[in-house]
């Protein structure tokens, strides 16, 4: 079975712009994120995909492998499915550009569900965290997932899901974390599909598999990855890698 990584790179961003880019101890976050996959030693591969020939100079000039989008893309899901059409893969994990802090753990995690996976029932593989505070999970940023008594995904909303009507029914809240290993098939699949009301409506991609019949298993962690959104995240990266 044939494993990859592959990180989406867009430029732009709403929240900070080129962030990417920006200088985390030395060398750029695309490049610190890129060097932390390679670095689990999980891929047999890692690719950057990004829109930007900035992007992609600055991981090839630093020996990495990098891909062009020839499209526009939507989704990050989009970008990865042009990149592998034609690439000789089985398994497509999805790592965040913007999380430079790659904790190994919770990506073999996700791995190992196809590993495990002898009836080849699951289509893609995800990570959920259990969230106790009010705050985040009324939240609408915050993605919540439920599933089933087998783990399967039965539905994402940035809505309290599920209601608590009774708040003695010892519900927990699941956070979705957004780290995808898909079955090459099943990315090739949502890149061909049209996108339904609901994913159109929530904007969560990952509805449009549940809304085509596709199987998502969800693993629980308790990593949550630190991730770049802001200037004041890229600051206080940067106090994490002084000695």
């Amino acid at each position: 079975m044939k494993i990859i990584a592959v990180i989406p790179a867009r430029y732009a961003s709403t929240r900070f712009p080129a962030k990417l880019m920006q200088d985390l101890g030395g060398k750029t976050v695309i490049t610190r994120t890129y060097q932390a996959a390679l670095n689990t030693g999980l891929f047999e591969d890692v690719f950057v995909v990004t829109d930007s020939i900035l992007i992609y100079d600055e991981i090839l000039n630093n020996g990495g492998k990098a891909i062009m989008s020839v499209k526009e893309h939507e989704s990050g899901s989009d970008r990865i499915a042009e990149a592998i059409e034609n690439l000789d893969v089985d398994i497509v994990v999805n790592v965040q550009g913007d999380e430079p802090f790659i904790n190994k753990e919770p990506l073999a995690k996700v791995i190992e569900v196809f590993r495990n996976d002898f009836e080849g029932k699951v289509d893609l593989a995800s990570l959920m965290v259990e969230i106790t505070d009010q705050n985040e999970i009324n939240n609408s940023n915050n993605v919540k997932v439920v599933v089933d008594q087998n783990g399967f995904a039965l539905y994402f909303s940035r809505s309290v899901i599920p209601y608590p009507r009774d708040t003695n029914a010892g519900v927990r809240y699941m956070k979705h974390i957004g780290i995808y290993a898909f079955r090459k098939e099943a990315l090739l699949a949502f890149y061909r599909l049209p996108m339904k009301s609901l994913e159109a409506s929530e904007k969560l991609e990952q509805l449009r598999y549940l809304e085509f019949g596709k199987r998502i298993k969800m693993v629980e962690t308790t990593h949550v990855g630190i991730g770049i959104d802001t200037p004041e995240d890229l600051e206080k990266a940067k106090q994490l890698l002084k000695p």
